[in-house]
């Protein structure tokens, strides 16, 4: 994290820091990756002293090209219409499609300890007129934004082409216009029905005046356009829109050559794959934030972002996989680093301010913080359910005092989200059924190293036994090398004991979940070599 810091301490003077998003659909959760470390630079721009002022921006003039996401009696009536101007397709008062996805994401913010200074559409600022100085230089200067298309990016448009796309006044559609012959005031339309594939002008043909909102200008001429309207001065995007010859070089030497402006500055990101494969808001594909947001609390979403390096792919896959949990105890080791405690593995560079970052106060006392009880998301999985167990109680027994209203409050929040897990992400090896009743007739395919190696650690139990999760597991490790087995058959014993199958969630915080004498008399009982004698 230290990357944060090292941005703002080179730059100087006030700052404006913005992002923008095309709301093409359902918006998924590797979205966010963008506005939490725009976050990030603007609490490093203002511990600095810069004063720094935070834009996030909704695209909602874009043409609307997400055909997957329309109803069949929608298509060729929307298709190719700003997105400001296509209705709502769920008909919940949203003002329009534009609106409910925007809406929906960006209501994940707050809770995320994002707070834009302002938020902006661009469907209020178009007709407000505070875009036309950009349309005017863009169309008088159309030249050099066509020689800037041939040279950055080898894209060719004929001498007539000008960078508008105006809304047809016949049909309401923006994606299927061409504007030519500029005269200073007007610009010739024509409204084609074949030209792209994905919609179908009206043939409409005729004059306008490209200003107040009857227009816009296309992307790369909108972006740049924004960075000088906003003032940006710094500007991160997706490492898709950086590539040689991509959106943001063509829409900085826009910056230059056509507006008289430097380009603000940039730090391209990578992308959070889900399973392995990039994400899609148009087509639909990925996990959608706000569902996301719903089973992962908000600092250890935070953290799932800020703990590598922008420039580095996270790999997320909470379907079917421990990721969601282990997320919390790698968020929990940093804590324990931070807060001077002895961790093992060997820690990122910056943790504590990996850590400083995750939180969802940017003013929160760091030191305080890193040192409150959290119970681990593991255990707190076993915990909720085994049949007739306080959880609250027995997590307050574990720490040795009652929790502080922070602590409870990050309880109460681990606790919906490890249910929310278990409902719907969490392996099978992860939900467990206890057998209380009766030794599993499983245990008998035990070997008898495995018995011995229950015994011992029934032993084990009789004496300074562990109590937490962590010291089971170290135990466990520690006997299966004495007991001469190696740690896979040690584990497999222990499942099989409680549960009657081979696998089952981490052992240690299996064990620590059960009542003591539960398990000393159960790891007896299996542990003995015709499964009658029990160690009391």
């Amino acid at each position: 994290m230290d990357w944060a810091d090292e941005l703002a301490a080179s730059v100087e003077g006030p700052q404006v820091v913005n992002d923008s998003k095309t709301p093409s659909g359902t918006v998924h959760v590797g979205s966010l990756r963008g506005p939490v470390i725009l976050d990030v630079i603007t609490r490093a721009l203002r511990a600095r002293g810069l004063p720094t002022t935070l834009l996030y921006g909704v695209d909602d003039l874009d043409p609307m090209d997400a055909q997957a996401l329309l109803s069949p009696d929608a298509i060729e009536r929307e298709m190719g219409r700003p997105l400001a101007h296509v209705p709502d397709p769920h008909g919940d008062c949203h003002a329009s499609y534009a609106r409910h996805f925007a809406g929906i994401f960006i209501d994940t913010f707050a809770g995320l300890g994002i707070h834009p200074d302002r938020y902006y559409w661009m469907s209020d600022i178009y007709p407000t007129g505070q875009m036309d100085p950009f349309i005017r230089t863009a169309l008088d200067r159309a030249q050099v934004v066509r020689d800037v298309y041939r040279r950055v990016a080898n894209v060719r448009h004929p001498d007539h082409w000008l960078p508008l796309g105006v809304i047809c006044p016949n049909c309401g559609k923006i994606g299927t216009t061409i504007a030519s012959d500029w005269d200073g005031e007007t610009v010739a339309v024509a409204c084609r029905p074949d030209l792209v594939e994905w919609a179908v002008g009206c043939g409409w043909t005729g004059r306008v005046t490209p200003f107040g909102g009857a227009a816009k200008l296309p992307w790369n001429l909108e972006w740049a356009a924004q960075w000088s309207l906003f003032g940006v001065t710094i500007e991160p995007n997706g490492k898709d829109l950086a590539t040689a010859g991509g959106s943001r070089d063509r829409s900085n030497a826009i910056s230059r050559e056509v507006y008289d402006r430097e380009p603000p500055l940039n730090f391209p990101y990578e992308f959070l794959n889900i399973g392995g494969k990039k994400m899609s808001t148009s087509k639909g594909r990925g996990a959608a934030a706000h569902t996301i947001t719903a089973v992962i609390p908000p600092e250890q979403l935070r953290f799932l972002f800020v703990r590598s390096r922008p420039e580095s792919v996270i790999e997320f896959d909470p379907e079917g996989t421990d990721a969601i949990p282990r997320l919390f105890d790698e968020f929990d080791r940093l804590a324990d680093a931070t807060a001077g405690k002895e961790v093992r593995g060997e820690l990122p560079s910056g943790h504590e301010n990996i850590f400083r970052f995750s939180l969802l106060d940017a003013g929160a006392d760091v030191a305080a913080a890193a040192d409150s009880y959290r119970a681990p998301f593991g255990h707190l999985a076993l915990l909720v359910q085994v049949p007739g167990v306080d959880v609250a109680a027995r997590v307050e027994a574990e720490k040795g005092a009652p929790l502080t209203a922070a602590e409870r409050a990050e309880f109460e929040a681990r606790l919906v989200a490890v249910r929310r897990w278990l409902d719907a992400y969490a392996p099978e090896r992860a939900r467990i059924e206890v057998r209380r009743d009766a030794l599993p007739p499983e245990a008998e395919l035990l070997r008898p190293e495995q018995r011995g190696f229950l015994r011992a650690l029934a032993e084990t139990a009789h004496g300074d036994a562990p109590a937490t999760g962590e010291q089971w597991q170290a135990a466990i490790f520690a006997l299966a090398t004495d007991s001469g087995i190696d740690a896979k058959a040690a584990f497999s014993a222990i499942y099989l004991a409680f549960l009657g199958r081979a696998n089952g969630p981490r052992a240690g915080w299996l064990l620590a979940s059960l009542e003591r004498d539960f398990v000393i008399a159960r790891l007896g009982e299996a542990g003995s070599a015709s499964g009658e004698e029990a160690t009391a």
